[in-house]
């Protein structure tokens, strides 16, 4: 019995130690994800404000007063902090995606929905969206290091299979499908945000005569629409799809 008390009595000390080791590393870690945190709300914020193109490290560390050297124990490189907004965009978008083909029962609904969806996305998040799509769709190499990209398109995927009957149409690509489908909703976001205005309409053969289309904010809605339709057709008419 002495001696377990003897026992006690030199692993307690012990015990305060580790416990004060313990409490200096969780606070040095909270920190660390304090700073880490500080650093993509900064740069976020300049995204917003000035553009993806025109943020830089040492604007960062000014706005958060703290040097370059602490950016770059956080972040490689500035690439490093644009690819945490992209992994968080594209999670957001594929929740979105998932909210819309939820509600739907037949895949072609889905699809419709989910490029509904993606058009609202695209428009409801425009800095998301365009540091997403900067340089165009994401490469493979990208695509790697965005695990939501996966579920990106196995949601659209997964949908345009399900359109198509097992085993009665061999020559039918559902992943060359998805790549017109997403290329076709890209295209119809970037030209609508890049150019809002250019959808002109023409009075008689006066080409000096195009006008912006304003009375037509409805348009290109009506072409999003207009297109999936026509992308939904493509696949009923293959042999075996399945109805609706």
């Amino acid at each position: 019995m002495v001696k377990s008390k003897k026992v006690v009595a030199l692993l307690t000390p012990l015990r305060k130690v580790t416990e004060l080791e313990m409490g200096i590393t969780d606070r040095k870690l909270r920190q660390k994800e304090e700073v880490r945190t500080s650093i993509l709300d900064a740069a976020w914020e300049m995204v917003i404000t000035e553009g993806w193109q025109s943020f830089s490290i040492r604007k960062v560390a000014d706005a958060i007063e703290y040097s370059v050297p602490v950016i770059y124990s956080h972040f490689e490189n500035k690439e490093a902090i644009l690819l945490e907004f992209n992994r968080k965009g594209f999670q957001l978008l594929v929740e979105a995606l998932m909210a819309a083909k939820a509600g739907k029962d037949q895949p072609a609904d889905q699809i419709r929905a989910m490029g509904n969806a993606y058009w609202s996305f695209a428009f409801a998040n425009k800095e998301y969206y365009q540091l997403m799509f900067g340089l165009g769709i994401p490469s493979c190499d990208t695509a790697d290091k965005i695990p939501a990209l996966g579920h990106f398109s196995e949601a659209i995927t997964s949908s345009i299979i399900a359109m198509v009957t097992p085993g009665k149409t061999p020559t039918f690509n559902p992943w060359l499908k998805y790549q017109s489908f997403w290329s076709m909703l890209h295209g119809l976001v970037s030209i609508n945000m890049v150019a809002p205005d250019r959808v002109t309409v023409t009075h008689g053969q006066d080409e000096q005569s195009h006008k912006p289309a304003t009375g037509h904010k409805e348009l290109p809605r009506q072409v999003l629409d207009d297109v999936m339709c026509s992308f939904i057709r493509g696949i009923e008419a293959a042999e075996g799809a399945r109805p609706d």
